[in-house]
This record gives structure tokens, C-alpha cells and sequence, in this order.
């Protein structure tokens, strides 16, 4: 098998059994996704398609204006291959990220770049407020980046599972409707499109998946530090839920004091650590320039998280025995890799007898991860083959 199929982590192969074009269809758009610009001949044997399926898969991808033909192969013998890609403009996708302390909207194209994004720094939106937000900003985004509505083929929302139960401080009265609130009914009016709704955390780990690290580590732990704390475990490509949908909950291991690790390693714990010490800050691009007072408030807040993440980190590794694992979500990246520097030196440093320790480390996947993830379910519920991204559709 090539290295194309290794790196991508679920596996690309195709089937020739009869009626099987549209899982084959799929197969080839992802393995061309994934290894493009490649050949036909490339994706024959990646696939592990005939020749003449192969050629009929790619004609439907051309004509459908999915795929794209970008030049020839260079330095063959006889005559040149012809390459294939994908078509970035062949459709698009939204991607909705609802959070406590934040609103962000992106829209990708099929190669998986952000054409335009919108976000609103906002505490604790109530759902009537996120659906005003969508219907004003979504005509502006889509003009702006010169797409129609048409081309767009659906909307994945990333959002908490438990966004109204878990009880945080200043939250207003009425934020318990997000429990009983209807994603799709409340978009419908000013998104006319398929929503598929995913946990925040699993949203983080698929767009890393997809455009990060993932793509050549698909054995992975992502944790997501966002006002809350949350995890997610891709293994061989796929997301995995677990029995009850609720696999990598790292938030919410216990610790010393009753608490749980969300309540001591988080934006919001950060931000009570802060307060402590008499610096006000509510946002994360406050945290960017900290003067000297700052600065060792944050570092002492980095050593306390540190240690109370060396517990699930050792777990994670005896456990799991991944590939890596990555931190992302909205603290700022140099306090990520400030986190992982100190993380990894304790494991490095721990006595006890790990049998395999994987390095800690920043996502790829900026801030807006949970969104971009999120607007990859569109995508494979219409496209690629991957089961992990075929999730919780509504409408």
C-alpha cells in the first residue's frame, strides 16, 4: 500500500463489487483530496480500483467540477500522465461554531481554505441572538467571498454537548433554552441548508484530521481549551465516539477538591486565576503583550495546569498509545506551547514506567478549529467516505 493511503489514516480502498460507484466515487475524490495533484495510475493503485473504473470515476469528478486536470507529469517515459486535483470552487461549506464566550462563522471551499469568516466575541449568546448574528452576517460573508448560496451545500454547527449544563459563572437567566433549542429549526429561517450539529471538541479533532497534523499522524488525542476543557480521540483516520458519544471527556476527570479538570484548566479557570491577582481579562487577544505582573500570573497558572494534566497525559499514553497529542482551541498558541513544553519535560522527567511516550504539542489548527471542523460534515455527508465525518445530521 503507498504511503498516500498510510498518511491519509482510513483506508482509501475501493471496491469493485457491482453497484458500489458511489462509495468508489468517494474513495477517489478523498484519495485525490489527500495526495493531489496525482495521476490516474496513482490512484489505481492507491484505491485498489481497475484502470477503467478509475477513469470512469474521474470523467463523473471532472464533469461534476469536483476535479479538477492541472498539467502533466513531468519526466515519464512515453507520454506524459495527465494530474488531477481537486476543484476548490467545486461546492463550499459553512462552518459554525457556538461557544460561551464567542460566535465564529467560516466558509470553506473544497480544498479546505477559509474563503471568509465572521466572529463575535460575545458571553453567553442565547439562541435567538446566534440566529440574528447568522441571518445579518451570512450575505455579507458569501458576497464578499463571491459565492451564492447555491453553491453552498450545507452547514455543520460545533458546539458543546452540555453548553447549558455545566454551570459557569455570569451566565444569564435563560441560558438553559440552548437545552431544548432545535439547531436546525433555528437556522432554517436564515440558513436554507442541511445543518449537522457536532460536540465542539470532536469538531477540533476532525478539521485537524482533515487540513492538520492528521493528515500524516491519524493516531491522535486533541484536547481543546476553549471556556471549557475538551477532548477528542481520532484512531486510524476515524473519530471515535464511544458508546454513549461522549469519548474524551477530559474536562471532566476529577481532581483534588471535588473539582473537575475544566474547573482549574481552562479560559474561564484562567481568567478567575487572573482576577485573583487583580488583572481583569475576558478575552483571549487580552492575554497577547502581558506585561511583567502578568506574565508570572500566567506562568504560575501554566505550572498549576501542568501538573494537573500529568495525570490524564500518562493516561492517555498507557491507554490509547497515540501517535501525538495536540492542544488547540482559543488559548493564545504561545501559551499552548509554553503548556506543552512544561508537559513534556514531566513526562520526560516522570519515573514511572511508561511504555511509550508521545511528544505534546500545538494543534496546526488555529483558533477557529471547532468551526472548521464543523464545516467538513457537509463534505462527508455529500463526498468522502469517511464514516468519522458522517455524524449527527438534522434537517
Amino acid at each position: 500500500m503507498s504511503e498516500l493511503s498510510t498518511a491519509s489514516g482510513a483506508s482509501l480502498s475501493g471496491t469493485n463489487l457491482e453497484r458500489a460507484g458511489d462509495h468508489n466515487q468517494r474513495v477517489t475524490l478523498q484519495a485525490i483530496r489527500v495526495g493531489g495533484p496525482t495521476t490516474r495510475a496513482y490512484l489505481v493503485e492507491v484505491t485498489g480500483l481497475t484502470p477503467p473504473a478509475i477513469a470512469n470515476i474521474t470523467k463523473r469528478l471532472i464533469n461534476e467540477k469536483l476535479v479538477i486536470e492541472v498539467g502533466r507529469q513531468q519526466g515519464a517515459r512515453g507520454q506524459p500522465a495527465m494530474k488531477l486535483a481537486i476543484n476548490p470552487d467545486g461546492c463550499y461549506a459553512l462552518g459554525l461554531n457556538i461557544d460561551r464566550d464567542h460566535i465564529t462563522l467560516v466558509l470553506l471551499d473544497l480544498a479546505g481554505q477559509v474563503r471568509a469568516r465572521v466572529s463575535w466575541d460575545v458571553d453567553f449568546a442565547l439562541p435567538q441572538a446566534v440566529a440574528d448574528f447568522v441571518g445579518r452576517e451570512i450575505g455579507p460573508l458569501l458576497s464578499g467571498a463571491g459565492i451564492g448560496m447555491r453553491q453552498v451545500i450545507g452547514v455543520g454547527v460545533a458546539i458543546p454537548d452540555d453548553i447549558a449544563r455545566v454551570h459557569l459563572p455570569h451566565w444569564p437567566d435563560g441560558y438553559s433554552a440552548w437545552n431544548d433549542t432545535d439547531l436546525a429549526e433555528l437556522l432554517a429561517p436564515v440558513l436554507p441548508l442541511p445543518v449537522h450539529v457536532e460536540n465542539d471538541a470532536a469538531a477540533a479533532a476532525l478539521g485537524e484530521l482533515h487540513f492538520g497534523h492528521g493528515l500524516h499522524h491519524p493516531n491522535f488525542f486533541y484536547v481543546l481549551v476553549s471556556l471549557g476543557l475538551g477532548g477528542g480521540l481520532v484512531i486510524e483516520g476515524n473519530y471515535y465516539r464511544g458508546a454513549a458519544g461522549r469519548s474524551g471527556e477530559i474536562g471532566f476527570l476529577p481532581i483534588a477538591g471535588g473539582k473537575s479538570l475544566q474547573e482549574a484548566v481552562s479560559l474561564s479557570a484562567l481568567y478567575d486565576h487572573l482576577a485573583a491577582d487583580g488583572i481583569a481579562v475576558s478575552r483571549p487577544d487580552q492575554l497577547a503583550g502581558a506585561d511583567a505582573k502578568m506574565r508570572a500570573s500566567l506562568g504560575r497558572w501554566l505550572d498549576q495546569a501542568a501538573a494537573l494534566m500529568m495525570g490524564p497525559m500518562v493516561s492517555i499514553n498507557c491507554l490509547i498509545n497515540p501517535e501525538a497529542i495536540y492542544v488547540g482551541g482559543r488559548l493564545p498558541s504561545d501559551l499552548i506551547d509554553q503548556l506543552a513544553e512544561r508537559l513534556n519535560s514531566r513526562l520526560q522527567e516522570d519515573g514511572s514506567p511508561i511504555p511509550a511516550v508521545v511528544p505534546v504539542q500545538r494543534a496546526a489548527m488555529a483558533a477557529d478549529a471547532p468551526a472548521v471542523g464543523a464545516a467538513m460534515l457537509p463534505f462527508g455527508d455529500k463526498l468522502l467516505p469517511s464514516a468519522s465525518v458522517l455524524m449527527k445530521a438534522e434537517g
